[in-house]
């Protein structure tokens, strides 16, 4: 089992930056896919960033396309979400995702491949 604690939430302003980061305990996670996912009020869980186990194939949603950077430290055993430039349109509780399974890139988008979740941490930006 893997156990993923999300931490660096909070409310900002638009136009600012947040660095979340999702630090994993009871495996090491470096040969899984990891990703980051988001959930807004009244709305599903959306994609926003995945990137696979070396750190060489990224993907990310078209709307945070040049404003987010996911990325990792295996050594460390800690994923990161780099957001940039936030909008109102952010505010979100912010999952962090494992998928242990051994895949050729690019990871995957969908939350149906990924095992292992966390809590979530919430992002408010306001305008």
């Amino acid at each position: 089992q893997v156990q993923l604690v999300e931490s660096g939430g909070g409310l900002v302003q638009a136009g600012d930056s947040l660095r979340l980061s999702c630090a994993a305990s009871g495996r090491t996670i470096s040969s899984y896919s990891m990703s980051w996912f988001r959930q807004a009020p009244g709305k599903e869980r959306e994609f926003v960033a995945a990137i696979n186990w070396n750190g060489g194939s990224t993907e990310y949603a078209d709307s945070v396309k040049g404003r987010f950077t996911i990325s990792r430290d295996n050594a460390k055993n800690l994923v990161y979400l780099q957001m940039n430039i936030l909008r109102p349109e952010d505010t979100a509780l912010y999952y962090c995702a494992a998928d242990p399974r051994p895949r050729l890139p690019p990871p995957p988008k969908s939350p149906d491949e990924y095992a292992y979740w966390g809590q979530g941490t919430q992002v408010t930006v306001s305008s």
